[in-house]
């Protein structure tokens, strides 16, 4: 017993470990996955309502009397710029709109994206409810599907999805281009609204 009547026994039992061990492996909760997936879905679902509300109307896009040859190199990139910013949105779904024209037209494609989709949605809902082992391994459900993405890739070569990708960016390129540099947005470099507001104070006048 030392000065202050207190055994070392009892005071050894109010030693404080120097060391902690902190080993394990962090899993995260099933809650917490299925919340970043919705919140990623929400984000997707908000970005096509955003498209579809800002899609300029189509008798204006396809409006043949506003289509004109460029006065000049510098009056063609003007026009580019401002038709990009003005029909964003229906520029992506020109591209829409080619890339489903290229399916429907291309059934072995079609049918491989099928096959790879529902491969997809089997090993997600199959994860759900068990995980998938490998000789003792445990896969994570992005390992299946960079693994399935990795199986499809020669399919995908052997029915010539590269030139059909290829074809779609192509004609996606030329068929946006040649509608932002014909498709007059300004007359003599001047806005539309400008020209309407001066062709109104002359008439004032």
């Amino acid at each position: 017993m030392d000065d202050f009547g207190t055994s070392k026994e009892s005071s050894s039992a109010y030693d404080i470990p120097t060391e902690l061990g902190l080993e394990g492996n962090i899993e995260i909760p099933e809650s917490v996955k299925k919340m970043s997936l919705s919140l990623s879905n929400a984000g997707v679902r908000d970005w096509i309502f955003r498209r579809r509300e800002t899609v300029r109307p189509w008798g204006e896009f396809l409006s043949s009397a506003r289509f004109s040859k460029p006065s000049s190199v510098a009056n063609a990139s003007q026009r580019v710029v401002a038709n990009i910013e003005h029909f964003q949105s229906n520029y992506i779904f020109v591209f829409v709109g080619l890339l489903l024209y290229c399916l429907i037209t291309s059934p072995l494609l079609l049918i491989a994206l099928a096959g790879v989709f529902g491969a997809f949605y089997f090993v997600s809902v199959k994860n759900s409810g068990q995980k998938l082992n490998i000789a003792g391994y445990e896969l994570t459900l992005f390992q299946q599907y960079v693994a399935i993405a990795a199986c499809s890739l020669p399919i995908f070569f052997f029915i010539g999805a590269g030139s059909a990708f290829f074809w779609v960016i192509g004609a996606s390129f030329v068929a946006i281009m040649l509608h932002a540099v014909f498709f007059n947005t300004q007359i003599d470099g001047v806005d539309d609204a400008e020209t309407e507001l001066m062709m109104d104070e002359v008439t004032v006048g």
